[in-house]
C-alpha cells in the first residue's frame, strides 16, 4: 500500500491564490420532508492553485455534486466554497466547466461558439476575433473556425467546448468527463492535449471520471469518495513524472490501490 492521506476535518487554509480552492464542512442534500437524497456530508478539501486533482467513487456519491458546487451552480445545505480565498456565491469568470456532452449550439460555427465564452465580448471585434482564432490554434482547430458542431467528431466538438471553456481566462477548470463518450484512441489524445494545457497555461484542474488510469495519468492528487452521501475518504498524492507510462510497475501499484478502494 503506498502511503496515502486520510482527510477528515481540515484546517482552514486563507489560500489567497486565484485557483486555490476550499471546501469546508459542505453537506447537499435534494428534496424535503421525508424525501431527501442526502448526497455530500461533511466534505472538507484543499486544492492548491496549479495542481491536477481528480475525483473518482462509486456511481452515486457525489462526484458531479461537488464538482457543480465548485463552479457555483448549486448551492450547498451545509459549509462553504472557496476559491482564490472569495466566498462561491454562483458562476464566475475564474472558473470554467466542460460537460459529459459538448453542449455546444447546433446554429452556430466553432469560431461562434468560442466567441459566446468571451467575458467581454463585442467591445472590440478585431480583438475577439484573434482571442477566438487564439483558442482554436490552441486546440488545434483552427482549420474548422467556420464549420458547424454537426459537422464534428465527438473529439473534436470537445476540443471546441475546452477552447469556449477557456475563453473567459479560468483560473479553475472544472471537467464532469467530458471523455467518456469517446473512442479509446480519441481519448488518449484528448488526455495529452489536457494534460498540455494544464502544464501551458497554469490552471488548477479538477476532473470527475470514472477511469482510473486517466486518474493516474493526469493527476498530481486523487481524490477518493466514500458511498453517498459522499466524503473524501483518501486524497492519493501521485508522485510519477510526466508524461507516464500505464504499462510500468509505478503505475500498476497505483491502479491496483485505487481497485481495492473501490472493489
Amino acid at each position: 500500500m503506498r502511503n496515502t492521506s486520510c482527510v477528515g476535518k481540515t484546517a482552514h487554509v486563507i489560500g489567497k491564490e486565484p485557483g486555490f480552492v476550499e471546501v469546508i464542512n459542505v453537506g447537499k442534500r435534494f428534496g424535503m420532508g421525508t424525501r431527501v437524497l442526502e448526497a455530500l456530508t461533511d466534505l472538507d478539501l484543499i486544492i492548491p492553485a496549479g495542481d491536477f486533482v481528480t475525483i473518482i467513487g462509486q456511481s452515486g456519491c457525489g462526484k458531479t455534486t461537488l464538482l457543480r458546487l465548485i463552479a457555483g451552480l448549486d448551492h450547498p445545505s451545509e459549509g462553504q466554497i472557496k476559491v482564490g480565498g472569495k466566498l462561491v456565491q454562483g458562476t464566475g469568470w475564474d472558473r470554467g466547466m466542460i460537460f459529459q456532452e459538448p453542449r455546444l449550439f447546433p446554429w452556430a460555427t466553432v469560431a461562434h461558439n468560442v466567441d459566446l465564452g468571451l467575458p467581454d465580448r463585442g467591445q472590440d471585434q478585431q480583438a475577439d476575433q484573434d482571442r477566438v482564432m487564439a483558442l482554436l490554434r490552441l486546440v488545434g482547430l483552427e482549420d474548422f473556425a467556420i464549420a458547424y458542431p454537426g459537422e464534428l467528431s465527438g473529439g473534436m466538438a470537445q476540443r471546441v467546448a475546452l477552447a469556449r471553456a477557456l475563453a473567459g481566462s479560468p483560473k479553475v477548470l472544472l471537467l464532469d468527463e467530458p471523455l467518456g463518450a469517446l473512442d479509446a484512441v480519441t481519448r488518449m489524445r484528448m488526455q495529452n492535449e489536457l494534460l498540455r494545457i494544464w502544464q501551458t497555461r497554469a490552471l488548477t484542474m479538477v476532473a470527475v471520471t470514472h477511469d482510473l488510469d486517466e486518474a493516474i495519468l493526469l493527476s498530481t492528487q486523487i481524490v477518493v469518495l466514500s458511498e453517498r452521501p459522499g466524503t473524501v475518504r483518501r486524497v492519493i498524492p501521485v508522485d510519477l513524472p510526466y508524461p507516464r507510462d500505464r504499462t510500468t510497475l509505478e503505475f500498476n501499484v497505483f491502479r491496483q490501490e485505487l481497485v481495492g478502494m473501490l472493489a
